[in-house]
């Protein structure tokens, strides 16, 4: 029998290729299985042998603190399940603000960095060189020594109109009276209007130049509502009551200098990304753009940005992924994130091991769904024509 030639010899190295991987493969599952099971085994014979509980139905318990501030009502008498469920709200709240801001002055510091102008290109420059250079916790806490130690107290704050006040107890803002009620229709006016702009400017420009498009207006739109929802339920403005502010809504002095370091520290990087981006776009498309009579401003948000984000699209989501992690190091001001919040039900329950596990998976959940949505994002641009 002759022996095969041809597409069947082909064919048949490529299963017996396929089937070495998948074997090889299989044998190192195997192998970390074996490896956790071990782990796990003997982690809980020592535990066991210092009369150490072990398992998660701590989470039903007490939790035995309170929380500082939080986007859902919590006391010390709630259990630890929903303190955690307070210590990632508290982190996503800090995470999505900052990746808002971070990316808005990025974009703005790198094109900055591509100007004529020398001086306007000199403050890009230094903006990057300074805040990426500085180690993130340093500017943490330079940010938060900065509100609480020169700021004036409560009952000398700073007016920002009739609007805001501003002092070591943080910023305090006008809010509708029915808050609730505004932020939620609020939020449906954005979405209804970021996906019907976008449909319908998605067949005369790119997806990007659409969906940018669709989030501007979309933020206008739900701006509109948040004012009219304040003109006819009234403003529930900060004032000086005392010694202390009431009224508004509040943000503490953690949170302020949380944001604001993330967003500068994040912004840095964003920066070199667009500017990288952008300058990695042909010379011709300037010239294609500016000799169909587009302004320079047009030539670069209809031509260079929506082709320069097929490369920034997967760097920016690192920085995304990383401003979520490093968002962590908010213990060290003493804002309640899932870290603090974690060490604290450490410090009560005793039960270590389960609560780290329980915050990486979180964080590791939090970051795998930045990933998934960056990856469909930057599908969607690279399928979309040059």
């Amino acid at each position: 029998m002759n022996a095969p030639v041809g597409d069947a010899a082909h064919r048949r190295r490529e299963a017996a290729r396929r089937a070495k991987e998948w074997a090889l493969q299989g044998a190192l599952v195997l192998a970390l299985i074996l490896l956790v099971w071990m782990i796990a085994g003997n982690v809980a014979d020592n535990l066991a042998a210092r009369n150490i509980r072990s398992g998660f139905g701590f989470l039903q318990g007490s939790a035995g603190f309170d929380i500082g501030e939080s986007l859902i009502a919590f006391s010390s008498s709630d259990t630890v399940l929903r303190a955690f469920a307070a210590g990632v709200l508290n982190t996503l709240r800090v995470a999505a603000f900052a990746i808002i801001t971070a990316t808005l002055l990025g974009v703005v510091v790198g094109l900055m960095r591509l100007a004529r102008h020398p001086i306007i290109r000199g403050l890009g420059t230094a903006h990057v060189e300074v805040y990426r250079n500085i180690p993130l916790i340093i500017q943490l806490l330079a940010l938060y020594l900065l509100i609480t130690e020169l700021l004036p107290m409560s009952t000398d704050a700073l007016h920002l109109g009739e609007w805001a006040l501003l002092s070591k107890a943080g910023l305090q803002i006008a809010v509708p009276e029915s808050a609730g009620l505004a932020l939620l229709a609020a939020g449906i006016v954005f979405l209804l209007t970021a996906l019907l702009v976008r449909e319908r400017y998605r067949r005369r420009v790119t997806d990007l130049v659409a969906t940018l498009s669709g989030f501007w207006i979309g933020i206008l739109a739900a701006l509109v509502v948040w004012m009219l929802f304040g003109a006819v339920s009234g403003w529930s403005k900060p004032y000086i009551e005392g010694f202390a502010i009431e009224g508004g809504a509040s943000l503490s002095p953690e949170f302020l200098a949380l944001w604001l370091g993330l967003t500068l520290f994040t912004s840095a990087s964003i920066a070199e990304i667009v500017r990288a981006g952008v300058l990695a776009v042909s010379v011709n498309q300037w010239h294609a753009g500016l000799a169909l009579g587009m302004s320079k401003v047009q030539t670069v948000s209809y031509v260079v940005f929506p082709q320069s984000m097929r490369l920034a699209i997967p760097p920016l989501a690192s920085q995304y992924m990383n401003l979520t992690k490093n968002s962590s190091l908010a213990v060290v001001i003493g804002y309640p994130d899932f870290v603090a919040v974690g060490n604290a039900s450490i410090n009560v329950t005793g039960q270590a091991i389960e609560i780290i596990c329980v915050v990486m998976a979180v964080y590791l959940v939090l970051n795998l769904i930045i990933a998934l949505a960056m990856n469909a994002l930057n599908a969607r641009i690279l399928r979309a024509p040059r």
